[in-house]
């Protein structure tokens, strides 16, 4: 039996974590699992799914109410003893050191991407992220890191040797799609500080390559500013959330390339998804972005690098080496047997 902790729940309608959740269930993989699920989230709650069990907890499963939802399911979890706990993100780790005084579980952790310096943390939830990550490299069997460059901050901090596993990025690609070059760069992400999103605006403002960005502009201050600040450039075309995958593999499928601006966060999913597109791909330089796209892709430190980059733009063809990179490390079917070798394991 495996017991899964740590994502809003499934059917997906959130994040990488429940993407990764919904491609680990398959309706013939033949075994026991229950999913925790935030009864906040979903108006019909069902029993089951793809033949997993589904058990609500009354908290949401984001913000700070994310600590005690996750403790709340490890609290369900000791009363099931289930062989395995899987759990995503670390802020129910608090809790683990007497979860594992009264469990016999084995416990697997998928850290998260060292959620605490994220820039939209303050001081004191910061530290309790670190304090949570430290908890849970040491009183886990198996250590997740998404990234290698993660792999190596467990290593150095704690001197613990963590296994990689990325996520998949192939559900992204519509069994329709045709590839084609309509002129305009594409951008895609949480419209936060971190994701260098005045960055990308600012370059391109001083072009006049066309771009679509798409995100949650209204969700903060800060978006709200970017959109009305940028939203004048006639070539900068701002696009609120789009959650349908075929809709995002129309644009991803038609752009003649892709910027990342992601800072922080290990494997991004919205990345490897695209690598799975063939597009040339311009990204912010940093050990996470390196490691995810073996070196191989464009990279640019500030606004002005990301313009020269925009200039040689027609002679840049890396398209086609991260699609290797992708069916060759990003694909569900590859993480879903390491997923399940790491959790079989002795």
């Amino acid at each position: 039996m495996i017991s899964i902790v740590g994502t809003v729940g499934l059917p997906a309608c959130y994040g990488g974590f429940e993407t990764l959740v919904e491609n680990l269930v398959e309706e013939d993989c033949n075994k026991d699992i229950t999913i925790y699920c935030s009864s906040k989230s979903y108006d019909k709650k069902i029993n089951m799914y793809k033949g997993a069990r589904l058990v609500y907890i009354p908290l949401k499963a984001n913000g700070p109410q994310s600590i005690f939802y996750d403790i709340a399911s490890l609290l369900h979890a000791l009363f099931k003893q289930p062989d395995v706990v899987l759990i995503l993100g670390v802020s129910g780790c608090i809790f683990l050191p007497l979860f594992r005084l009264l469990s016999k579980s084995k416990v697997v952790t998928n850290i998260d991407g060292l959620e605490w310096r994220r820039d939209k943390w303050a001081k004191w939830p910061k530290r309790f992220l670190k304090f949570s990550e430290k908890l849970a490299v040491k009183h886990s069997d198996v250590v997740i890191s998404d990234n290698q460059a993660i792999a190596d901050y467990v290593q150095d901090q704690y001197g613990v040797k963590s296994t990689v596993i990325a996520y998949g990025g192939d559900h992204a690609v519509s069994k329709e799609m045709t590839s084609s070059d309509d002129g305009f760069a594409l951008a895609l992400c949480r419209i936060e500080p971190e994701n260098n999103v005045e960055m990308i605006l600012e370059a391109f403002s001083q072009t006049d390559n066309p771009l679509k960005f798409i995100g949650n502009w209204n969700s903060s201050e800060f978006g709200r500013s970017m959109k009305s600040k940028f939203s004048v450039f006639n070539h900068i075309d701002i696009i609120d959330p789009i959650y349908d995958i075929d809709k995002l593999s129309v644009l991803r499928s038609s752009c003649s390339f892709y910027v990342h601006g992601h800072s922080a966060g290990g494997t991004n999913p919205s990345l490897v998804e695209m690598m799975h597109f063939g597009k040339p791909i311009f990204c912010f330089d940093c050990n996470y972005n390196r490691a995810s796209t073996e070196d191989k892709a464009e990279f640019f430190a500030d606004a002005d690098v990301l313009v020269d980059l925009m200039k040689l733009e027609e002679t840049i063809d890396n398209g086609h080496i991260m699609l290797e990179i992708a069916r060759r490390r990003y694909t569900w079917d590859i993480v879903r047997k390491q997923y399940f070798d790491v959790m079989q394991s002795s």
